[in-house]
This record gives C-alpha cells, structure tokens and sequence, in this order.
C-alpha cells in the first residue's frame, strides 16, 4: 500500500432523501458503485415519473468504474440502472432474484448488452485491489445481501437495507456469524440503513402478517382483496399460501405484480400450487368466498388497479359491499393524502378496509433502533456512516452511534456528492463532486429542469393567456387581431369585457413599441407580457402565463 492511498467515499443518492440509493467507493484508480436506485417524484415535480441520481462523477470517470454491486432488487435500489447502463456499462453483480427483476427492467427499455453476473451469499469476487464479499440479511423482498469490500486500507462494511427477523418467511436468516468474523477481523468503515432509525424497539417478524391473515381469510364471507408492493415475494407467498388454506381461487393484478409473481415463480422464489391461480377475467366463475385477488396500488397511485377499483374505473373488477381490502403497506413519505383518499373512496364503494399497523396487516423490511444498536456493537466499526434516509434518520442513527461509544469525530451524516476521504491517520469530507436530481419525463431524461417546473407550477395555478397578432411586415401596422385564448384562467363566456380589455391593453403595448421604433420581437412580446400582466393581475389577482405569438404578413 502506498502511503499517499487514498480512500473514498462518495455518496451520489440516498442522503438525506428515501430512495435514488447510489454509493461510489474508489480506492486509487478504481471506482465500485453500491445500487442504481430511482426515487418517485414529490408532489412539486409536476408530470415527472421518477428521478435518478446524477451521475456525472461516474461518465467523467467512466474507465476507473469497474462494478455496480446491488444488494435487492427494490426500484430504490435497481430502478435506475435502464437509465445509468446507457451512460456506463460496467458488469453487474447480484443474487438470482435482484438480477431477474434488472433483466425484466433492461428488456422493458431495450437494453441487451447488461453483463449480468449472479453471485450468491458468501460468494468473493476480485476487483483490481478490492475483495468484495457478499452476506446475507433478512428484508422484505428475498436475496437480499450486505456487502464487504476488502481494501489495503481496511474493511468498508455495507448493511444493504436489512432488519434481524428470527423467523423469516424463507427461514434463511441474518448472517450473523459473517458479520461477527468481519467484526472481529476490524471494520474500518460502516455505511448502515437508517430508514427506521426513529423507531424505538425491534421490528416485527414478516410471519406477523402471516397471522393476521389467517385470521382475516378465516372471518370473511366475501371476496379478499390484498394490496402490497409487488416487489415483496414473501408477503405474497403468504397471502397465496393462506388463501389455499380457506380453499380460494387467487387472480394477481397490475403489472408489476404479475411480472414479479412471474419472475419469482420461475426462479422458484414463490411456490404456487397447481390450479391455484386463475386469469382475471374468469373471476366473475367464482363465488366471492372463492375468491382472493393480489395487486397493486397500496400508494394510492392514480393509475394502480385498487384506486382504479376503488373509483370504479377498472374494466374487470370493481370493489363490491361485502369485499375486504387489506392494505398490507404503510404510505412511503408524501403518498398519505393519496392512499387516505383511496381508503374513504374503497369505504364508500361499501368494503371493509384493513389498512392499520397496528392490525397486524404490515410490518417494516428495515432494522428499529435495538437492531441498529446490535449490528454497530457487533461490528465495531473505527467510522460510521449513516445512509439510506432522510435527515432527521441519518441524524438519529448518528446519535445512536454515539450512544454506543463510537467519538463523534469518526461518524460522518453526509450529504450527497460530499466525498470523506480515509488516509492511513483519519478520515475527514475533502471536498464535492456533482451530485443531485435528474428528472426523468416520459422518454426525456433531464431534459426538465427548474424552468419547466417552474412553467408547469404557473400553468396549473393560474393557466395561460395565448395573444395572436398579425402585423404588416414592411410597416408593422396591425392587421389583424389581437386575438386571445385562454386555458385554465378565465371562463371566456362570463369574461367578455376582461377578454375585450386585454385586447386593448395589447394594442396599446404594440402602439408604445411603434412610436419607440422598437422592431425587435423579444422586446415586443416582453412589454405585451408586462403591460397585459399587470392589468390581469390588478383585475382578478392572478398571474397567469402570457404567450405573444406575432405573425409578419
């Protein structure tokens, strides 16, 4: 080892935020990245469908990244990398289930060239100076695994998102032995989910909803309807499992939920005994008490088939009285007022909804505040980093590490795009690199930014006042119009004299220009937009947005 070598750590998503999970870790010449995740718009980011980490450090340093390592296949987690794989190609490394569902991902978006490389826990592999090794954890979707990575400068340890679940639905249970031998060997570095770093106490067991399951299959006369993420293979497997139990049909709904039923079938994640599935328009065969439908749409997302359900606005099944809709999911940050309003509408339509925590119907994937305790005492790291969460978890998780004896100087609550430097006698932030949000709107990837928002937010506040002048080319008199339309400002049939008065104050702008010699169109349009814009706003208060279109005849 050199004595100038240096270590980095460079968190490119994942701080301060829940999702767009990145980590890049580059010791000399050679960069490994730790997930490719996707995060879904807040309500401010208007029409965007997710964002992407930026990953400009990677294209600029694109022949030093070397591996993406995944730990699961979670969207926050792998949704990215369709996006990521046409910047940087670099092969990728992940359990049998992870890279199912990145392959079903690639397909969808026509990339075909992904170097795929299935490893297992336990597995090693080596990458220039780096030995990487992979463990497993218990969290909410299966093949789920931490990793080690092996430097000259010493061990970086990666929980991935995990919880300690003694009684995993899999029965394959948190490697402790793994972790207690990296313990022991000495950890130089530990970067640990936070998600639940706020709860106090140990997360329950998966197989608590298993319970709560059976005991509601066992109550109900009419038909079950159980909405989860797609992407949590145990939580299905036991609503199939139950529902074979009370001798019902199961039809899975929406396509994320098919695809991943699909994908982990196949892969022999989820064991699904013959006849019990059927198609989704054979439903109407069946009784209701024969009847138990998996789906989507535990977000309340507009387009998911529960809220479809719920307005009645789904071609083959809608919410009947009599139905009981479990919401087996709490709402990610910012979807409470959608997935609020989807429980009174399926309420309305006369079903029983199942939606608490506190009724046993859902329980976290991430480690509460005692299993963070126990994985930091196990380890023993000589510095700390929390990651995956917003700040007040990273905070938190700061504060427990703390508590357990670690010096404040050695944890490091990062942001994204800080680079924490480890030399062979400390490690301290040396500087940023370019990190942040990249918006992705239908085919556009980073093409919206903050002045498209910022239209956007105008046009659905106030709406759009569009102004047609034809005027003389050689002259510049006026010939015909102004003519106005508006959208989403003024009903036009009760504003005739406002419409009218625009007019006016349009001609009048045009007038001032002439009598100015003003011939250039920007400066034209810009005073039709001041002097139209003020008296619209001294009339109705609102700023709508103003577009002059000038024609030359």
């Amino acid at each position: 080892m050199h004595d100038d070598a240096r270590l980095m750590i460079i968190p490119l998503g994942g701080m301060g935020e829940s999702g767009k999970n990145m980590m890049a870790i580059r010791y000399q010449d050679t960069i490994v990245v730790i997930d490719s995740g996707l995060m879904f718009p807040e309500d401010e980011l208007l029409g965007i469908d997710v964002v992407i980490p930026d990953i400009s450090y990677l294209i600029e340093n694109k022949d030093k990244v070397k591996a993406i390592l995944l730990t699961h296949g979670h969207e926050d987690h792998v949704g990215a990398l369709p996006y990521v794989l046409k910047d940087i190609n670099p092969p990728i490394y992940g359990s049998k289930l992870t890279l199912g569902i990145v392959e079903g991902k690639l397909k969808e978006n026509n990339i075909n060239n992904a170097r795929l490389n299935i490893v297992r826990p336990r597995d090693t592999i080596k990458i220039d100076q780096m030995e990487i090794e992979f463990f497993r954890v218990s969290h909410s979707i299966p093949d789920s695994m931490g990793i080690a990575i092996h430097t000259p400068m010493g061990i970086i340890f990666h929980t991935g998102d995990f919880k300690i679940d003694q009684t995993p639905v899999d029965g394959q249970v948190i490697d402790f032995r793994k972790m207690a031998e990296l313990g022991e060997k000495g950890v130089l570095v530990m970067l640990s989910d936070s998600t639940n770093a706020d709860r106090p106490g140990f997360t329950q067991s998966e197989k608590v909803v298993g319970r709560t399951f059976d005991e509601v299959f066992g109550r109900c006369e009419g038909r079950i309807i159980v909405t989860t993420f797609a992407s949590n293979v145990h939580r299905i497997q036991q609503a199939i499992d139950t529902a074979v139990k009370y001798e019902r049909k199961v039809a899975v709904v929406g396509r994320s939920m098919v695809n991943n039923v699909r994908i982990s079938s196949q892969l022999g994640y989820i064991d699904i005994p013959e006849n019990t599935l059927i198609e989704l328009e054979d439903i109407n065969r069946y009784p209701p008490e024969k009847l138990g439908i998996a789906k989507t749409g535990s977000q309340g997302e507009p387009m998911s088939v529960l809220t479809r359900k719920a307005t009645a606005d789904h071609r083959w099944v809608g919410i009947d009285s009599g139905d009981t809709v479990i919401i087996s999911a709490t709402p990610v940050p910012g979807n409470e007022k959608m997935v609020s309003r989807t429980i009174d509408l399926l309420f309305k339509q006369g079903a029983e909804v199942i939606y608490e925590r506190e009724m046993g119907v859902h329980v976290s994937g991430h480690a509460s505040q005692e299993e963070l305790k126990l994985v930091l005492n196990l380890i023993k790291p000589r510095y700390f980093i929390p990651i995956h969460g917003e700040s007040r978890h990273l905070m938190k998780h700061a504060k427990i590490a703390e508590s357990l004896g670690i010096p404040k100087s050695r944890i490091f609550v990062a942001e994204n795009g800080q680079v924490i430097e480890i030399s062979k006698k400390r490690a301290q932030v040396t500087g940023k690199v370019t990190a942040g949000k990249i918006l992705v709107d239908g085919l556009g990837v980073g093409d919206v930014g903050n002045i498209v928002l910022r239209d956007r937010r105008q046009l659905s506040q106030d709406g759009i006042m569009i102004v047609v002048v034809a005027i003389n080319k050689e002259t510049g008199e006026i010939l015909s119009g102004p003519d106005i339309v508006t959208r989403g400002f003024v009903y036009v049939r009760e504003s005739e004299q406002l419409i009218e008065n625009s007019r006016l104050k349009v001609r009048e702008a045009m007038e001032q220009s002439a009598r100015k010699n003003i011939t250039e169109w920007a400066v034209i349009k810009s005073q039709i937009r001041d002097k139209l814009g003020k008296h619209l706003f001294e009339i109705t208060g609102r700023r709508p947005m103003i577009m002059p279109i000038i024609m030359e005849v």
